[in-house]
């Protein structure tokens, strides 16, 4: 079993292990001709439950041919450009090196000890995307799993600034259409249930201020404490981008620490053509980015900047095996002393590989092709009388919903648009996204592959009319 080790005497055995992986890899996505196959969980979970992990096949190759079986034939492929529907974005061919790269390697990114030159990558990387974003000379970070870990981790520091133990009154403001990950957030940092102040929002989807202004004007007047308000930019269903100056001008007026949940809409950090949509950031005391999301990397590849290094101090705890006190006044670098994780994935390393090959422009230009490539899509929906579309974009998202001309009770409408997105995702030809605006079903597309075309986009609208036709022709013959 040694001979499974990697170690100097198997690196052969690694490189054609590897190889013949990849080459797998290669030759399906060279052959994938729809983003699924519409296999079903009846069809393929008794699969997997007939394979006994007691009784290994002892050879790569035919491991691999079990894989085809179970996993790569019918696994949901992101790079294929009729793949719509969540925040998922194809990859970028130098992050995937930098993934077997550091997988093979196996960096931990917790102690200097344990990563070396791993740490300082990590800290020039966070440096750079502070920088992009305008935080500061004082401005510092680390890598997460993910944005709900980031948001997490911005909302501690916020709890923890507010210098109270009385955690009933402190209040975090977030936007109706702001993630989930702020709620759960709150749940787990111990506040109270009213904690979460819902702030409604306008016709755009981005949080309205006024209401903001109130909300916090009546927590202030009721004794609570506005611990943080949350600013979207990027919101998961509608790509909307809640008006950052103002609502930093408001933190600054109460108070409250200003995060802005930037997981999704990070990648115009990058953008030549529309960093002005996120004008304001740059006065946040905490950003969450999400590199998986917008600068096409692997998941995960995430991070947490704040505008001032010290408030990383409330992450910070000391163990004399791991990270002593010591280290400290010895200047040792040790990324632990700024996470909530522990032993962590080199994840940086799949940026550092992607900006030394493309660089930021490289990056920014195709988040800018799939954000033209969605204004193009809106104005086909907006042209199309099948369709109801919600708002123009901000990014690359567009929701809509198919209305057919003869029939007008709502409940029959979400049927037919819920069927039809399970009709198509059945079919493998597309898959595309749902979502509920007011109490009515809808459906979404989330456009992060430049290779997606307006005439892809035109081809899955059709598709998703018929599908619904076909529903409410059947719907109405039995009724018949």
């Amino acid at each position: 079993m040694r001979s499974h080790l990697l170690n100097d005497t198997t690196t052969e055995h690694y490189r054609r292990s590897v190889t013949e992986g990849v080459e797998r890899v290669a030759a399906k996505l060279a052959a994938t001709d729809r983003p699924f196959t519409g296999v079903t969980v009846d069809d393929l979970a008794p699969r997997i439950d007939a394979i006994d992990l007691d009784q290994p096949l002892r050879d790569t190759t035919a491991v691999l041919d079990e894989l085809e079986d179970v996993y790569l034939r019918d696994a949901v492929y992101f790079h294929h450009p009729r793949y719509l529907a969540h925040l998922n974005c194809p990859v970028v061919i130098p992050a995937v090196l930098g993934e077997a790269v550091l997988s093979a390697v196996n960096s931990s990114l917790d102690t200097w000890d344990q990563s070396a030159g791993g740490t300082l990558i990590e800290r020039k990387l966070v440096d750079w995307t502070a920088a992009r974003i305008g935080l500061g000379p004082a401005a510092d970070g680390v890598f997460t799993s993910g944005g709900t870990q980031s948001n997490l981790q911005a909302l501690l520091l916020a709890r923890e600034e507010t210098k109270t133990d009385e955690l009933t009154k402190l209040r975090v403001f977030a936007s109706e259409v702001s993630h989930f990950s702020v709620q759960k957030s709150a749940k787990l940092l111990g506040l109270g249930p009213d904690a979460v102040v819902v702030v409604p929002v306008d016709h755009d989807k981005r949080m309205q201020t006024v209401a903001l202004a109130h909300e916090l004007e009546r927590c202030t007047e009721a004794g609570l404490i506005p611990m943080a308000v949350v600013a979207t930019a990027g919101t998961t269903d509608f790509g909307s981008i809640d008006p950052l100056p103002e609502i930093a001008g408001l933190c600054e007026q109460y108070g409250a620490w200003m995060h802005v949940d930037a997981a999704y809409g990070c990648g115009l950090l990058a953008s030549r053509k529309y960093r002005h949509r996120i004008d304001g950031i740059e006065r946040a005391d905490s950003v969450t980015v999400d590199y998986h999301k917008s600068f096409f990397q692997p998941v995960s590849s995430s991070a947490v900047l704040v505008r001032d290094a010290a408030t990383l101090r409330h992450a910070t705890y000391h163990a004399e095996y791991l990270n002593p006190r010591r280290m400290v006044t010895e200047r040792i670098p040790n990324q632990v002393d700024k996470s909530l994780q522990t032993t962590r994935r080199f994840d940086a390393l799949k940026l550092w590989m992607t900006l030394r090959v493309m660089g930021a422009d490289g990056i920014g230009a195709l988040f800018d092709e799939v954000c033209d490539l969605t204004a193009e899509g809106w104005k086909l929906l907006a042209a199309d009388p099948r369709f109801d579309v919600v708002v123009e974009p901000s990014l690359s998202t567009l929701v809509f919903r198919y209305v057919p001309a003869a029939v007008t009770d709502p409940a029959e409408i979400d049927r037919a648009n819920l069927y039809a997105r399970k009709a198509l995702f059945a079919s493998g030809d597309a898959v595309v996204a749902g979502t509920k605006v007011s109490g009515r079903h809808y459906l979404k597309f989330t456009l992060l592959n430049p290779e997606t075309t307006t005439a892809d986009i035109t081809a899955v609208l059709d598709l998703i009319a018929g599908h619904a036709e076909q529903y409410l022709g059947e719907s109405l013959d039995r009724a018949c």
